[in-house]
């Protein structure tokens, strides 16, 4: 019997140049903090697309990238990925970046993002007919919040009849995505996102948050909260999901991405969304404790994160 074909996630948005400088003392701001400067190819969409084609997902990227040493590392990363390289080239250009301080517990202390490409240039590629063609091959599509809202809006008048994935980036970006949140089965975003989307005070309760980004029209979410439980929900219920304790935590850049990409490929794969979020809980446990933003795993080691995400408890 042949076996069956992978499932296609096409993907548009972010990837680029990821810096991280992390300080090996207490970080002290504005003073010189003696510590570690990496740099790799990242981006959310991409760092999520990692993780699927790990879980067993083929995908398809659409981004980006100038004519630079960055984007050379760029293209060299998503080769090696497995990934369909759509992207679009401009030789002139410098491709973006993100530059990140990190504390002495990985925690991020400040960032730039230097995108200003994805918002020229993404919307005018969107309108390729190669971009028809992929969404049409594809089981699903995953964005970012990198594209500004008038393309996202265009991406998902591409998408009708198909499942549209959304990571929401950062508090800045994540209202971009309002006008499509009808089109959305499901966002992807963490409590300060969340919080930045409804305007709640930040100790509002996972109730009071469900009800708000409910109202709003977005009929599925992933809220994740650090160490603390995250809020999910769909049109089966809502619910929350403690996720275990982590011993150390290296860096917790790459976290969110990878917790949407393994979602998103248990999705796919069949699973029933608690069961997905659990997954991309364990993936994103798993990350936070490297200095990547997207490493690799053995089946072995998914397996033992995911057995030791809790269930996910109904919300009262």
């Amino acid at each position: 019997m042949a076996k069956s074909p992978k499932p296609l996630l096409f993907a548009v948005g972010g990837a680029h140049l990821d810096r991280r400088g992390q300080s090996s003392v207490p970080f002290i701001p504005g003073a010189s903090n003696p510590g570690t400067m990496r740099e790799e190819a990242g981006g959310g969409v991409f760092n999520a697309l990692r993780l699927t084609v790990q879980r067993g997902v083929a995908a398809e990227l659409l981004s980006i990238r100038g004519g630079d040493p960055a984007g050379a590392m760029v293209a060299a990363a998503i080769d090696a990925a497995g990934i369909i390289d759509s992207s679009a080239i401009f030789m002139d250009r410098a491709t973006p970046s993100y530059t990140a301080i990190l504390d002495e517990r990985g925690d991020v202390v400040a960032a730039i993002a230097d995108m200003a490409l994805y918002e020229l240039a993404l919307p005018r590629q969107l309108r390729r007919r190669k971009v028809r063609d992929a969404i049409g091959r594809a089981q699903a599509v995953f964005c970012d919040a990198n594209l500004p809202s008038e393309a996202l809006q265009y991406l998902a008048g591409l998408c009708a009849g198909k499942a549209l994935y959304a990571l929401a980036i950062s508090p800045a970006k994540i209202q971009r995505m309002l006008p499509v949140f009808p089109h959305l089965s499901c966002l992807f975003m963490n409590r300060r996102e969340a919080l930045a989307l409804t305007g709640l005070p930040g100790d509002a309760p996972p109730a009071e948050l469900h009800r708000s980004l409910a109202g709003k029209g977005l009929r599925c979410a992933f809220v994740s909260d650090g160490g603390a439980a995250a809020l999910g929900y769909s049109a089966g219920g809502a619910f929350t999901i403690q996720p275990p304790e982590v011993d150390a935590i290296a860096d917790v850049t790459g976290a969110g991405d990878a917790l949407a990409g393994a979602t998103i490929a248990a999705l796919l794969r069949g699973a029933a969304f608690s069961a997905a979020c659990r997954e991309g809980l364990a993936a994103s446990m798993l990350t936070v404790q490297t200095h990547s933003a997207s490493p690799s795993f053995s089946p072995s080691q998914f397996a033992a994160a995911i057995a030791a995400v809790p269930p996910a408890e109904p919300l009262a």
